[in-house]
């Protein structure tokens, strides 16, 4: 994976601020100190989306040509007297809000700018935008290449059927743009692909601006690894994730938590606000209770603890190794529910610790803007894929919460875990990386069935949409992740941007 295919410092030191948003309220006194405020979970609560909102530099491009006679003194193009481009501002303006408004992801988008000349964007300061969406109506190749250059992520929005057609609907070409293929010319435009030209359609711009929301809140991103990273048959996880993804791994020792497990466990006030919260998860629709009440109680005393952690590490982002060892007899319960109460929240909470699957799960989090699912594989076979894990979201919409049974975690039938009941025929997106080599595959399916096989509790058989035999060859006892809806086209553009090979199982762009 390269890490040159973006302005990667840009990015990495625009996500350090995201805490901010969480409108985490702390307990008077000192952080850890049990002295949690009563409404600190509330599953009323709006589902919070902790990402930095992706600043979207709009770009119009144009020329006014004067008429000379017997002779062409025009290009292509509708936009070629100053009157065509206010309204073209007008218009590109009400695109863009109309966009914003629909999107889960926040977007800041700047006033359009007019250029006409190269040295007009001389003064431009790129550090203050993360994208520039440039709309070349009419102007020279010098011009476009002006407008594009200083930053990595740039987009370029041409009209053919939806406004004034641009002259640079016909202009653009490999001239001008990268592509997948080896070569042996350097086009005009540098590491600018055909894969950011997008032609009248505004849903296919929003969806190339939520895979770089996506990317921009990936790279840099804090997490506390409570019981420190490692990978899945790949050791060298941690440290990839740090070199390709910026992220920054804050390593807690479980010798650090245990007394703070412990003073919560005999804190009667944490104990009274951890009872009053279990009274109404219990209460919640769906919500049937098939373990021991007291292992729910405790599940959010470490629910309280973990947001501690991440607060205290101004963080949005964690994960847990040996939860299904080492945790259990420090709370006398399990970290199955209490992954789920968090990722129910907005934020980002992963078990077992595996950084070959947590940057993708970063990822598909903030493009989709809902709760992922780690989950296991199962061996795929007719078109079908079984799921499961035993630490699940609820509230995998970012509003409902599915119905579910709180049982024990499978392997020790101990603690409390969520079986959470997918609507059958709702759509899924899924990731699965190929260990650390960069390569990820993508393919979406859709739920067939909430069984409960004698396997990890949340489960789903999944029918695979797409050429599902390509999946035999990519059998491997990993983890990948899961988030309703279809999001393909978002993260295999996000993917593209970070160095990342992507395979789409599902076969569509």
């Amino acid at each position: 994976m390269c890490c040159h295919c973006l302005n990667r410092r840009e990015f990495i030191t625009l996500t350090s601020g995201a805490i901010a948003t969480l409108g985490m309220v702390r307990a008077a006194g000192a952080v850890g100190s049990n002295n949690w405020p009563s409404d600190r979970w509330d599953p009323d609560r709006p589902f919070l989306h902790p990402g930095k909102a992706l600043r979207v530099q709009p770009i119009l491009m144009y020329s006014t040509p004067q008429r000379r006679e017997k002779t062409s003194w025009k290009s292509w193009g509708g936009v070629q007297t100053e009157q065509a481009a206010n309204e073209e501002v007008a218009r590109i303006t009400g695109e863009l809000e109309t966009l914003q408004k629909e999107m889960v992801c926040p977007l800041d988008i700047r006033p359009v700018i007019k250029i006409k000349s190269p040295e007009q964007i001389q003064n431009l300061d790129r550090s203050q935008f993360d994208v520039a969406v440039v709309y070349p109506a009419t102007g020279s190749g010098n011009l476009l290449k002006a407008c594009c250059a200083g930053n990595d992520s740039t987009l370029i929005f041409l009209r053919h059927r939806s406004g004034p057609v641009y002259y640079w609907y016909e202009g653009l070409s490999v001239r001008y743009l990268s592509t997948d293929k080896e070569r042996e010319d350097d086009p005009a435009l540098g590491d600018i692909s055909v894969h950011d030209v997008v032609v009248d359609d505004t849903q296919e711009l929003a969806a190339k601006l939520r895979g770089l929301y996506g990317v921009k809140n990936l790279l840099g991103t804090k997490i506390v690894a409570l019981g420190g990273p490692w990978g899945k048959y790949a050791a060298d996880a941690p440290q990839l994730a740090k070199e390709n993804f910026g992220i920054e791994i804050i390593d807690v020792p479980y010798s650090d938590i245990e007394p703070r497990i412990q003073s919560l466990l005999a804190d009667p006030s944490a104990v009274s606000k951890a009872e009053r919260w279990t009274d109404r998860f219990l209460s919640l629709p769906g919500t049937e209770l098939k373990t021991e009440r007291n292992y729910v109680v405790n599940a959010f005393l470490l629910y309280g603890l973990m947001r501690d952690l991440m607060e205290e590490n101004e963080c949005t982002a964690f994960t847990i190794k040996d939860c299904m060892s080492t945790i259990m007899p420090m709370a006398d319960t399990t970290a199955c529910l209490t992954l789920g109460l968090l990722n129910d929240e907005g934020l980002l909470a992963f078990c077992e610790s595996d950084f070959v699957i947590i940057p993708a799960g970063i990822l598909l989090r903030h493009i989709s803007g809902k709760p992922v699912f780690l989950h296991n594989s199962t061996f795929p076979h007719k078109a079908m894929v079984t799921c499961a894990h035993c630490a699940s979201p609820r509230r995998f919409d970012g509003d409902r919460y599915e119905p579910t049974e709180i049982v024990t975690h499978y392997e020790s039938e101990f603690g409390a875990s969520p079986k959470v009941a997918m609507p059958i025929g709702q759509q899924l997106t899924f990731i699965d990386p190929e260990y650390t080599r960069g390569r990820w595959l993508g393919f979406r399916g859709t739920v067939e069935e909430n069984p409960f096989y004698e396997i990890c509790r949340s489960q789903q058989d999944v029918r695979i949409e797409g050429d599902w035999k390509k999946l035999l060859d990519e059998a491997r006892d990993s983890h990948w992740m899961m988030a309703y809806g279809d999001h393909l086209e978002e993260v295999g553009y996000a993917a593209k941007k970070l160095g990342v090979e992507w395979e789409n199982i599902t076969g569509e762009a």
